[in-house]
């Protein structure tokens, strides 16, 4: 069972409080830390938001569409509900606008040494003008955090834009650009099957690895994002900061240590070796791709326009890319990077790919010779699988065949998982910022996504279409089986 460590007391002020995210994804996760006993009861909630509520009313809102429908029933204890919504403090203000801070700066005022988590759970443009009036209120401490949401910044003028302005407020220490991958359990593990295990470390370089396969696919359209989405798309919604920073996790060399600096400096040299891509190349090495209606489990779906409401748009809702990490580990190892909406299934995984024996001893058709292959689930079950050769038992002749060593961390060490964004929050509170993205971080990661975006942009064609429920557009299968290689969707 793992051991839990509770956290000081603390105050959680968030911004954008009546949003999905809060509602979702932010309420549960403080919930459920505080049913394991991680949270102290005389912590705050301080929920902020511009819509005419009083504390009763927020905490009913809390009660039915945050703890209702995102906390398990088994899991909903009547005292330990009561005890979260009593937690919960509402204040009604426009964050942008500099006037009406008296009552969340009276609220403050009542415990001034405590730790302050202000997390904005609001669009990035809001960042600077509400980081802005924190400092202007006099509410930063050195006792204080800031929580921003990716993305940051929709290219890297903008998200130069958005560092300046809330590292004019807060040290660059108390600045926490959150990317909940990052907590889930299996990304963690990244690190601890690396360096913990010399087996495995060993054989992490182009010598034996094949390539490395990325893949992030949801099953679902744009759901009530659409405005925000035609604005982004899916390099800069997903790729830019997902899949980057699994990748950033999987080819780092190993830290000093596992402090926040020695990590994020590894993850950086990751971003500024990988190799570039020139306009002339965009064609070449990545495919947009864009949803049309289809079928998804037998049950028909409106295409990315339908669903958007427009008759027209250039936004991708698929991304595939290979991409090189020119250091010596990595080289001649593409990896390849595929992310889209309406695909058939839901599921995050990473393939890496060993090569093939040079000969084979075996009298087997080569079909049935399979290279070894470790899958890293991130979702919806967290695990690993080892894929090797196995002799088929029985008698007969010897036959080989694929078996998987099958790790399910769920079921091993018998617990509910947490959700990415409890661990994230805790380690916020602790002041613990190895899990979170550091300015360059970021600022290299648009840097090397720019180019592409730009070619995207001056090209006339559009994105190419596919219809929901299948694995994107056919280009996508051309990308990487020229290479002679092929997508692995059976880990789905």
């Amino acid at each position: 069972m793992a051991k839990i460590i509770p956290v000081n007391e603390f105050d959680c002020i968030v911004f954008g409080a009546t949003g999905d995210l809060t509602l979702r994804k932010l309420l549960p996760a403080l919930y459920h830390r505080l049913l394991d006993g991680q949270i102290r009861p005389s912590s705050r909630i301080i929920a902020v938001a511009r819509s005419r509520l009083d504390d009763d009313a927020y905490r009913a809102r809390a009660r039915e569409e945050a703890l209702g429908h995102h906390v398990a029933d088994e899991d909903r204890k009547d005292e330990t509900v009561s005890t979260f919504l009593g937690m919960i403090s509402y204040v009604s203000l426009d964050a942008a606008q500099s006037s009406d801070w008296g009552q969340l700066r009276d609220l403050l005022g009542q415990q001034p040494d405590r730790i302050r988590v202000f997390y904005l759970a609001t669009s990035p443009e809001l960042y600077g003008p509400i980081s802005h009036n924190i400092g202007e209120q006099g509410l930063v401490t050195p006792n204080s955090r800031v929580v921003l949401e990716k993305p940051i910044g929709r290219d890297l003028p903008s998200a130069c834009a958005i560092n300046d302005e809330v590292g004019r407020v807060f040290e660059e220490r108390q600045i926490f650009r959150i990317d909940h991958y990052l907590g889930k359990e299996t990304v963690q593990n990244l690190m601890a099957l690396r360096f913990a295990n010399s087996i495995f470390e060993r054989l992490w370089n182009g010598d034996v690895i094949d390539h490395v396969q990325i893949t992030v696919a949801e099953t679902v359209g744009v759901e009530g994002r659409g405005g925000y989405y035609d604005h982004s798309g899916a390099l800069r919604d997903m790729v830019q900061n997902h899949l980057l920073q699994l990748l950033c996790l999987l080819a780092m060399e190993s830290p000093l240590s596992l402090d926040a600096d020695p990590v994020r400096d590894e993850k950086l040299k990751v971003l500024r070796a990988l190799q570039k891509i020139e306009p002339h190349e965009v064609a070449n090495v990545t495919v947009r791709g864009q949803y049309t209606h289809g079928a998804i489990d037998g049950k028909p779906v409106k295409g990315y326009l339908e669903d958007l409401g427009a008759d027209g748009s250039r936004t991708e809702t698929f991304v595939a890319v290979k991409c090189r990490i020119n250091t010596l580990r990595w080289a001649n190892v593409p990896f390849y990077l595929r992310t889209g909406k309406r695909l058939p299934s839901k599921f995050s995984g990473i393939v890496v790919q060993f090569r093939s024996p040079p000969f084979s001893i075996f009298p087997v058709d080569k079909s049935e010779m399979q290279p070894n292959k470790l899958i890293i689930r991130l979702q919806p079950e967290e695990g690993m699988r080892l894929e090797m050769m196995t002799k088929e038992p029985g008698p007969g002749g010897l036959r080989l065949r694929s078996t998987g060593l099958d790790i399910s961390f769920e079921k091993t060490f018998a617990i509910r998982y947490p959700d990415a964004y409890e661990r994230l929050l805790m380690d916020t509170v602790r002041g613990q910022a190895t899990l979170f993205m550091r300015r360059d971080e970021v600022e290299a990661a648009w840097s090397w996504v720019e180019p592409i975006i730009e070619a995207w942009a001056n090209r006339p064609e559009a994105p190419k279409p596919y219809p929901a429920g299948s694995w994107g557009p056919t280009a996508s299968i051309a990308l990487i089986e020229r290479d002679g290689r092929t997508w692995h969707e059976e880990i789905a």
